[in-house]
């Protein structure tokens, strides 16, 4: 074989381990120091490039749910964009430490960072989705936020699986059960409805799914309120409920305040 042949064998068994790299192994391998990447938003997702992301975003207006949070950034002066979701990890011995997440802008030209660039929303959701589970403090807790937000990702059923794992800290879990309630649809809600009625979950986490559940639009959420104050066996969770129906001024929610009220 000639030397040509060789080198070239050898540049392609080099090659091919690093194309195949997972985005989890990437990100572990960088430096200590700040990492970069991003992807796809899914529909009705929009930021400024800074602090604030909007979501339900259609026909030039949004919805209520919107994040803001300290931030660093070129200006605050670029509209809404739809997109991408820019992450900033910050990293120490392999690990993430801290994290980040904007929608639209640009990152500060001349950085210092490691830009992994443009990844496949999906991956991206994968990663961080995996980073809540086995990740520690504040950083695998805002990962949660940032996995809902990939395109052509349907994280619900993943966030239903961290809030059952008693092996992932209380605070993700939390997230995971607040963001549950923003992935809008019966499904959802029912699995919300499920958590709060489990009695083996911490109460901190049952009486967050009965926040999601007020969150929901009044067609479903108010009836799922109504049958956890009704029949939750826990008095502070049916305390909660009887709460969060007051905030809807719902008439069922009403009815039902009279019920309870004039009940011998």
């Amino acid at each position: 074989m000639s030397r040509a042949v060789v080198l070239l064998a050898v540049l392609l068994g080099a090659a091919a381990p690093a194309a195949a790299q997972s985005l989890a192994q990437r990100v572990a391998r960088a430096p200590d120091g700040v990492v970069h990447l991003s992807y796809a938003a899914r529909d009705g997702v929009c930021g400024t490039g800074a602090g604030s992301i909007s979501f339900d975003c259609a026909g030039g207006s949004c919805g209520r749910h919107r994040i803001n949070s300290s931030s660093d950034w070129d200006d605050d002066s670029c509209p809404c964009e739809a997109g991408p979701v820019r992450l900033e990890l910050q990293m120490s011995g392999g690990k993430v430490t801290r994290l980040r997440a904007y929608v639209g802008g640009h990152w500060r030209a001349g950085s210092a960072a490691t830009d992994l660039g443009a990844v496949p929303a999906a991956e991206a959701a994968g990663f961080l989705l995996a980073l809540a589970r086995s990740g520690e403090g504040q950083a695998a807790r805002d990962a949660v936020f940032p996995a809902i937000l990939a395109d052509s990702v349907t994280v619900w059923p993943d966030l239903v699986r961290l809030a059952r794992d008693a092996s992932v800290q209380r605070g993700t879990r939390e997230q995971a059960v607040f963001w549950l309630g923003q992935a809008a649809g019966d499904a959802a809600v029912k699995d919300l409805t499920a958590l709060v009625g489990d009695d083996s979950l911490d109460r901190d986490v049952r009486e967050q799914a009965v926040f999601a559940l007020s969150q929901e639009p009044h067609d479903v959420g108010v009836p799922a309120l109504i049958q956890v104050a009704r029949t939750n066996r826990d008095p502070d969770v049916r305390k909660k409920a009887f709460f969060w129906l007051g905030q809807t001024g719902d008439p069922r929610a009403v009815a039902l305040f009279e019920e309870v009220l004039t009940r011998p």
